[in-house]
């Protein structure tokens, strides 16, 4: 099927025709499925908004992601979940660790769980990602809570898209140096302490309101304990955006995406080369670089969230 075919049965409900929606816009077919979605655009309904959750491994991000799954979809709000696996390019489903932690939204029909490998894609994060939202939007999805392993580039892909980006973090362990090290605190808007049950919880968040000046909110996922206060601060956030900020965010992401291509240019390893036996300057070499993305760059919706898209006539809510 192509891409047009699979968006028609993924709008009829089939949920495996959205999974494959969504593994096309991942790789060398993604313009064709941006294509898909452009024609299905309309002046009527906004893209849906996107959450960032990230977090040193053993924070507790997959348990906070499936906490917060709950209140939206009481709000009558369809959700969808990105995983983001930093272990294979090659991974079709969500990782253990989230299905199991998910699995209590598996059979509602107005929740979609999907892994996206942290390598191996056409781009980098920083186009997938955005597709993927864009084939979300184009099905009818309001909320995308994107989970991400804090370790590494990432982070800084998903920050540029997300809006806010929640950084979780565990008592004790150095998690709250972990986290300013790994450059998380960077990205973070709004700071969690999980498993705050645990001793050294409010240690950790005062280490935490001292290193950034900011909120830090408490929570034990697992038992639902300060989700409410999350969900909250979530929306505060979304109240106070501002025009200034959303420009910031467009700017991160078009550097963002600016790199991905730069890593992946054909000529890229031939002028590095040229450069270290000084057999040419650095500045030209840049200069080649940028030019050669002269004729990747794409136009309108490009592979960025449609600004606007119409959902489907009936959904399940």
């Amino acid at each position: 099927m192509n891409a047009a075919e699979l968006l028609d049965a993924a709008l009829g409900g089939s949920v495996r025709a959205a999974g494959r929606l969504l593994s096309l816009a991942e790789g060398p077919r993604r313009a064709e499925v941006l294509a898909a979605v452009a024609a299905v655009t309309d002046a009527g309904v906004s893209a849906p908004r996107v959450v960032g959750v990230t977090g040193p491994p053993g924070a507790g991000k997959s348990t906070t992601v499936a906490a917060l799954v709950g209140p939206y979809r009481a709000r009558g709000l369809r959700v969808a979940v990105l995983a983001v696996d930093p272990s294979s390019p090659f991974s079709g489903g969500a990782l253990l660790g989230d299905r199991i932690r998910m699995a209590e939204h598996a059979a509602d029909p107005g929740v979609l769980i999907r892994s996206l490998a942290a390598r191996g894609h056409v781009g980098g994060l920083a186009a997938a990602v955005p597709a993927a939202v864009g084939v979300l939007a184009a099905l009818g999805y309001d909320l995308v809570l994107v989970e991400t392993v804090g370790v590494g580039q990432s982070e800084i892909e998903v920050a540029a898209v997300a809006d806010p980006v929640v950084v979780v973090v565990a008592p004790g362990a150095g998690d709250a140096v972990q986290a300013a090290k790994a450059g998380l605190l960077e990205v973070a808007d709004l700071l969690v302490v999980n498993k705050a049950d645990r001793a050294g919880a409010e240690q950790t968040a005062r280490d935490l309101r001292a290193e950034t000046g900011g909120q830090v909110l408490s929570l034990v996922a697992s038992r639902g304990e300060g989700v409410p206060d999350l969900v909250e601060a979530i929306e505060a956030h979304r109240r106070a955006d501002t025009e200034e900020r959303r420009a910031a965010r467009a700017r991160a992401q078009l550097l963002s995406l600016a790199q991905s291509r730069l890593q992946e240019h054909p000529e890229l390893a031939r002028l590095a080369g040229e450069v270290a036996d000084g057999r040419r300057d650095l500045d030209d070499a840049i200069g080649l670089l940028l030019g050669g993305l002269d004729g990747q760059v794409t136009t309108g919706n490009g592979p960025g969230i449609p600004a606007r898209t119409r959902r489907p006539a009936s959904r399940p809510r």
